[in-house]
């Protein structure tokens, strides 16, 4: 029976590689969490009871935390991170810090550790000026150069992050006879995912009776995935014989408008009222959207929740969350214009 450590298991995605890996393998399973994200919920309780997953409670930006893991694991998946447009923008000093901290020092733990395979959570954000400022072509490929427009921006300092783990578990993986593997995520969404990104924020203002509903950067473009499409991309990318050294994008390769999106919530919650264009927020690029040819072509990647299923899903829960008075914990939407950050920049 394989060891299986998930080191950000509470948060979104890793809930939902936690449940795909319960559901269909049989190994020892481990999450670890500092639930700074507020997750612990009774969605993970039930799931951890069910499947007799292991919880452990620390805070991996420090080096003691480490020494409540197991001597050994066979696979590990790295998702802890600080993370949301907001949080890079109001607080980038603690993004820059807890991030950086966590690939130091699960790096330095490899060298004990020596599991037979490791994954790092990267991020399409990566190569936004890569595309909007050298136009490279869009759906884009995982071997375009990786850039931030300005380092000065604190909405590019979880990219910085991001970028640096990249080279920091590659060099660490060769050096110690790891397989290591990169995925970038592409804007996972669905159920239990916070509120820190756009959909959860759209679903809370249309919620609370926003009219008109504000579209921020309407023409703006991304491409969205279920998260159980995310889930089962992560594990076939971690598990593929030939992913050691590579980068893989996990999303979804339909390009649609931030407009669009809107829209597509709106219809889901029964929304009767008019919509207006709006500012974008800081530092957003104007084209998003995977190339995920790679995936499909290592290890049979292959989307298959459309958008008006899985905003269906999505929106359900939170309605069920918010019908039973459910508080926001952490994140919550933000207007552009509320949010502090130097505006020269």
């Amino acid at each position: 029976m394989k060891k299986v450590l998930i080191l950000g298991g509470a948060g979104f995605i890793g809930y939902n590689i936690l449940r795909y890996l319960a559901e269909r393998r049989d190994y020892e399973l481990t999450a670890a969490d500092d639930f700074s994200s507020g997750a612990r919920d009774g969605d993970l309780e039930v799931l951890c009871a069910k499947y007799k997953i292991r919880l452990i409670t620390a805070d991996f930006s420090k080096p003691d935390a480490y020494r409540q893991l197991d001597p050994r694991y066979d696979e590990v998946y790295v998702l802890a991170s600080v993370v949301g447009v907001n949080r890079c923008i109001e607080e980038p000093e603690e993004v820059i810090r807890v991030n950086t901290a966590i690939i130091h020092y699960t790096t330095e733990w490899l060298r004990t550790a020596k599991p037979s395979r490791v994954l790092f959570a990267s991020s399409s954000e990566n190569y936004a000026a890569t595309t909007e400022t050298f136009n490279y072509p869009v759906p884009t490929a995982e071997n375009v150069p990786l850039c931030i427009a300005d380092t000065r921006h604190p909405r590019f300092t979880y990219a910085a992050t991001k970028i640096l783990g990249e080279a920091a578990f590659f060099a660490y993986g060769q050096r110690l006879g790891i397989h290591t593997t990169v995925v970038r995520y592409q804007n996972i969404y669905g159920p239990r995912m916070g509120f820190k990104h756009a959909i959860p924020h759209i679903i809370e203002r249309i919620r609370k009776g926003e009219n008109p509903v504000k579209i921020y950067g309407a023409d703006q473009t991304r491409s969205f995935c279920f998260c159980t499409d995310g889930a089962e991309g992560t594990v076939l990318a971690l598990e593929s014989d030939g992913s050691d050294q590579q980068v893989y994008h996990i999303g979804n390769s339909d390009e649609i408008t931030i407009e669009t999106l809107t829209r597509t919530i709106g219809a889901a919650m029964g929304y009767a009222g008019s919509y207006e264009n709006a500012q974008t927020y800081p530092g957003s690029v104007s084209r998003r959207c995977p190339g995920i040819a790679k995936a499909r072509r290592d290890f049979g990647y292959d989307p298959r929740v459309s958008l008006e299923e899985g905003i269906g899903k999505t929106v359900a829960w939170y309605r069920a969350f918010f019908d039973a008075g459910s508080p926001i914990t952490t994140g919550g939407f933000k207007p552009p214009e509320a949010l502090q950050y130097r505006k020269d920049l």
